[in-house]
């Protein structure tokens, strides 16, 4: 009899949709099937509403089949999925990429396994990054160098859900991107929870640009090394030294910013102020003027009156962002922002709104600059690719996937560069 192979669901960051393909390695390795497997978000309370309503609703699509909730939020409030009628058990984010957690999930195990299977994640010392190969598409591959967080946001609930930073050794990241670049892969992104932490707890405390310099070194065929986002208060020397140097280090950086008022960075928590991130966007942009930069900037964050707000919009011309994530404020229980006074709803989303059109204009202007200029395109698809600055890029003619093709671009078409 021929086993039916689970279904992944995946919500939220990068991250965890590259935990789903080690799951999904991991369960056929030990013959989980007639299986769901939901690995859910926490990072907003939307979020969170999202993960149950998806739980219902594979529930119903999937009558006979096991239900399986893993995730940020199954981390956190294990207790409360396992009360959802519709789910069977609940797998921690740190048993999820253990083997012997999908070896209890065969069926002939299933009986004897624990519905909930949640330790304590702050006592996890080590992450699973080595796990898979090539999680991406035919032309960009994803590899996790950290996991976890030693910060404590007043507004994120992440690190309760990620546990403290743990790093992946040099040795073993460079010899996983070596492997990548051999089987044909043009581009690899760094990923991570908070990627200027990497190296913190490794012998001799390294530091993300000592690793970023050490890829390029030992992997010289690999073309192009992307970073996913970055603290910029943590970033060191050598990071600055490869932005400034290495060409093949592409000039985008997504910054964890959330907002622009010193007042409100402090009630955050954070550990940079205003002056700090436009001065790194000006070095940055300084030291490789072709930089652009993404940024998360967090609306109605409270105690945030209208003049600070306005600082936070001040923040996309000053520090010349160019791709904006907007995050409405929403209060995450059990961090203190979720027991300061709050924004009244209706300005939480007037401000949103107001980033967002400001991120949009700011986007604008980048695709309108890049005009008549010749961009290295890496080809997602046969007519989709993105220049360095990771702006998509449409052909005519169909184009070799995963190949890097140098192209003029001759227009836009919505959000989106034309190539002649």
């Amino acid at each position: 009899m021929v086993r039916a192979a689970p279904k992944f669901t995946t919500l939220g960051c990068r991250l965890n949709a590259y935990e789903t393909e080690a799951m999904k390695d991991l369960a056929a390795a030990h013959g989980v099937g007639d299986a769901v497997v939901v690995n859910t978000c926490a990072v907003t309370q939307e979020a969170v509403r999202k993960a149950r309503q998806e739980i219902r609703r594979l529930r119903r699509d999937n009558p006979g089949a096991r239900v399986i909730v893993t995730g940020c939020a199954a981390q956190i409030d294990p207790d409360g999925f396992a009360a959802m009628e519709e789910v069977d058990h609940v797998i921690g984010n740190a048993e999820k990429m253990r083997p012997e957690t999908w070896r209890r999930m065969a069926p002939d195990l299933i009986g004897a396994t624990e519905p909930v299977q949640v330790d304590d994640i702050m006592s996890v010392t080590e992450t699973a990054g080595h796990l898979i190969d090539g999680f991406g598409t035919r032309s960009r591959a994803y590899v996790q160098i950290q996991n976890g967080c030693d910060h404590r946001c007043t507004f994120c609930i992440i690190p309760y859900g990620r546990g403290n930073s743990r790093s992946v050794p040099a040795g073993v990241v460079v010899e996983q991107i070596a492997r990548l670049c051999a089987r044909g892969y043009n581009e690899v992104v760094l990923t991570g929870v908070d990627l200027t932490s990497w190296g913190l707890d490794l012998p001799g405390g390294p530091r993300l640009g000592d690793l970023v310099m050490r890829i390029l070194r030992l992997v010289p065929d690999l073309p192009r090394l992307r970073i996913s986002s970055i603290d910029s208060i943590e970033a060191d020397d050598n990071l600055m030294r490869a932005i400034a140097e290495e060409d093949r280090l592409m000039p985008h950086l997504h910054l964890s910013l959330q907002a622009g008022d010193d007042m409100i960075l402090k009630r955050m928590k954070r550990r940079h102020l205003r002056a700090d991130a436009i001065g790194f966007c000006q070095e940055a942009r300084r030291l490789r003027p072709d930089m652009t930069f993404g940024a998360d900037i967090i609306a109605g964050f409270p105690t945030e009156t209208e003049a600070m707000f306005e600082n936070s919009l001040r923040l996309v011309e000053e520090c010349g962002l160019t791709w904006l994530h907007v995050f409405p404020y929403s209060p995450r229980p059990g961090t203190p922002a979720a027991r300061m006074p709050q924004v009244d709803g209706r300005a939480v989303k007037d401000r949103a709104a107001r980033l967002r059109a400001a991120g949009a204009a700011a986007a604008e202007r980048h695709l309108a600059a890049q005009v008549g200029k010749m961009h290295d395109v890496l080809m997602e698809s046969p007519v989709l690719g993105r220049t360095a600055q990771f702006a998509e890029v449409t052909f005519a003619a169909p184009q070799p996937e995963g190949r890097i093709v140098r192209a003029r671009i001759a227009g836009r078409d919505g959000g989106r560069l034309v190539a002649a």
